[in-house]
């Protein structure tokens, strides 16, 4: 084996996540010991020289690699995109429900993947009966007070009526609360929150994550300009669709070198915000990502990710497929070939963290080269498309184009 790599950057660009970046460092911190561990293989860790970095060591197949991971950081913005009052969430939830199906979207993204429109309507679903239980809890105290009122004093029938009216309002506003303080459980607000964020402007991007996306342009291009042999973008999530528009932006102003850059893209939601109207920045980024030569692409999702646009391939489905059309490879990173049945068993039901998995370590891993590793693809000797050279893509891949909307700003 010829060693490709001796120092990498790697550019994680995470999904619509509030939390600190030091997530994802001790994620791969623990993950990557496990992976080594069960593959034979040496990796160690520690911090970087940015406040959202860390190096790696690594010895894998036979070399010795240097990678210096970082996070590219833009959970401030969605952090304030989840401040918003009880009243506000329910206003997001009829503004989000009418973007998507007054659009057809919903539809369409039906005939994608049923899971992640499951996913996009259980909060619905759920802050729909967190509301009727409220009510329904509200009436129930107006009706006792009332009635209270109404034994002790036959003639207070308007001050039992009054007390009653404050009593179902304050128990209803009190459940609506307790739901709320408990989401950290059920997901309902922060999905709800999370689909809002693209639906408030029908696919379009607001003004502050496009500023934050060209300051990962700029980031990027500071690694580029570094000696690592590779400077690789990971996208998950909705990172996925994030890191198109941005690569895409450094493509066309000519900042990206031939044979330095790759492209991971795990779990991604792309039709989530390429199906919608607005959208017609991000589908013309999918459709020069999809035809360029520059950069090598490698799409893995898994049909286990009920949160993922699983083998959808998202230049095609959204209907912007150039002609020819180069990329993204799409693989499977196949749970149920790759965990152990013990370990498939325990994380089926478990599905936000399913979605993370592209990220962990897999315990049943066939072994054969292009086997998809995260650890080995962001700090072994082979550049990305050296380590997936030869695969064919999914034989399950989803290409039909199924969107309404296909303009796109050039």
């Amino acid at each position: 084996m010829t060693q490709e790599v001796h120092r990498r950057r790697v550019l994680y660009i995470p999904g619509y996540d509030p939390f600190h970046p030091r997530r994802y460092r001790e994620l791969y911190r623990k993950e990557g010991a496990a992976q080594a561990a069960l593959s034979g293989y040496s990796i160690a860790q520690e911090k970087g020289d940015g406040p959202y970095s860390w190096r790696v060591t690594a010895e894998i197949e036979g070399a010795r690699v240097e990678s210096e991971v970082e996070v590219l950081v833009w959970s401030d913005i969605v952090s304030g995109s989840m401040e918003a009052s009880i009243p506000a969430t329910y206003a997001q939830l009829a503004r989000t429900a009418w973007t998507y199906i007054g659009s057809g979207a919903l539809f369409r993204l039906m005939r994608l993947r049923q899971g992640p429109v499951i996913a996009a309507l259980y909060p619905i679903v759920f802050l729909l009966l967190q509301l009727l239980a409220a009510l329904l809890l509200g009436w129930a105290a107006y009706a006792l007070t009332g009635w209270a009122v109404s034994a002790l004093w036959p003639q207070g029938q308007v001050t039992g009526a009054i007390l009653g009216l404050l009593a179902g309002a304050g128990v209803a506003w009190a459940v609506l609360r307790w739901f709320k303080a408990k989401d950290a459980k059920v997901f309902a607000h922060y999905l709800m929150h999370d689909y809002a964020f693209s639906a408030r402007w029908k696919g379009a991007n607001p003004p502050e994550l496009e500023a934050r996306m060209a300051a990962f342009g700029d980031r990027i291009a500071e690694a580029l300009a570094s000696e690592a042999e590779e400077v690789l973008i990971v996208g998950h999530s909705s990172g996925a669709h994030l890191a198109v528009s941005v690569l895409a932006d450094m493509l066309r102003a000519g900042r990206i070198p031939a044979g330095r850059c790759s492209f991971l893209s795990l779990g991604h939601v792309v039709p989530m915000v390429s199906f919608l109207p607005h959208a017609s920045r991000l589908r013309g980024d999918l459709h020069l990502m999809g035809g360029q030569g520059t950069i090598p692409w490698v799409d893995v999702t898994a049909p286990g990710d009920g949160c993922a646009f699983a083998l959808c391939d998202p230049v095609a489905v959204t209907g912007v497929a150039p002609e020819p059309q180069t990329g993204p490879l799409v693989l499977s990173a196949a749970f149920t070939k790759t965990l152990r049945a013990e370990t498939w068993a325990a994380l089926k039901r478990r599905y936000f963290r399913l979605h993370f998995q592209y990220l962990c370590a897999f315990d049943d891993l066939p072994g054969q080269p292009g086997d998809y590793d995260y650890f080995r693809v962001t700090a072994g000797p082979l550049r990305l498309a050296t380590r997936f050279a030869g695969r064919r893509p999914s034989p399950s891949t989803k290409r039909a184009p199924v969107n309404r909307f296909t303009d796109r700003t050039p």
